[in-house]
């Protein structure tokens, strides 16, 4: 159990999840990348402060781990950290993936994987990220993903690789046609968390072995595409992040069928806060 005394963050760009003892704050997403100091700042004096249980005058140790927190990014968020919280003695800032595999790996030699809306992995030596296969966002990579199992979905489904009615089924569940689907995918804005989006549907339809095989298919793809340059086949693939979580019989089945077995699956870093 974290102390009262430390403020852990998980941020992805759209959702940072706070954690102090064993209180939680979700506030929308901080991506120094896309994000200036001002929008930053307002994030953490106006969502997260006024939901804070705890004094903040308390803390003296804040772990930061976001999307977007490159080397370059790490004074700058620790430097707009402590204009909000002035007595905390201690402020790193990392990337997500060093976040992921601490609360995976701990101190080991391990695989850390992120599958959520998108993807990414690494080989971390216990310490630091040794390795990394860059993930290349969901057009070009992001394998693994829940925005690429949403996108191979809609190619089976309209390619007619699916059981009998899927595509009937599917467009009356959501009140979409075909013209609907690429007019959300090619024409507005986020695509990728919209694909991520099908996913809980998927979820719900993994009775039949046609969708259930996209997923495994995808799993597939991440451990061939992603896992097997890191030459480590014997090493457990550690994974956090929903689309990991709540698919974890599909992965393990992707994992045998490509020579790995799976380790430890976290919905969040935040569920091992303590190794964090």
């Amino acid at each position: 159990m974290m102390n009262s005394h430390t403020l852990i963050a998980d941020s992805g760009s759209t959702k940072t999840d706070w954690l102090i003892g064993t209180e939680r704050v979700s506030t929308q997403g901080i991506n120094p990348i896309h994000q200036d100091d001002d929008t930053i700042l307002a994030i953490l004096n106006d969502e997260l402060i006024p939901h804070l249980l705890s004094p903040t005058s308390h803390l003296q140790t804040i772990r930061f781990y976001g999307a977007g927190v490159r080397p370059e990014q790490e004074e700058r968020i620790q430097r707009l950290l402590s204009q909000v919280f002035p007595n905390a003695t201690s402020i790193e800032a990392k990337s997500d993936m060093l976040g992921a595999a601490r609360a995976l790996c701990g101190t080991q030699e391990g695989l850390a994987c992120i599958l959520g809306t998108g993807a990414n992995s690494c080989l971390f030596d216990g310490e630091h990220i040794i390795q990394n296969t860059p993930p290349l966002g969901y057009i070009l990579g992001d394998e693994g993903s829940g925005a690429v199992m949403g996108r191979m979905f809609l190619n089976a489904l309209y390619k007619n690789r699916l059981y009998h009615n899927a595509k009937e089924e599917f467009e009356q569940h959501f009140n979409l046609s075909m013209p609907d689907v690429i007019e959300r995918v090619y024409r507005q804005p986020m695509a990728n968390r919209w694909l991520a989006s099908l996913c809980p549907y998927i979820h719900e339809h993994l009775e039949d072995p046609t969708i259930e095989d996209v997923v495994v298919q995808n799993f597939r793809l991440f451990i061939s595409h992603n896992l097997a340059p890191y030459r480590r086949p014997h090493l457990p693939i550690n994974a956090v992040g929903s689309v990991a979580y709540f698919f974890k019989p599909q992965l393990e089945q992707a994992a045998a069928a490509e020579g790995y077995t799976v380790g430890r699956i976290l919905r969040s870093p935040l569920d091992a806060a303590d190794q964090l």
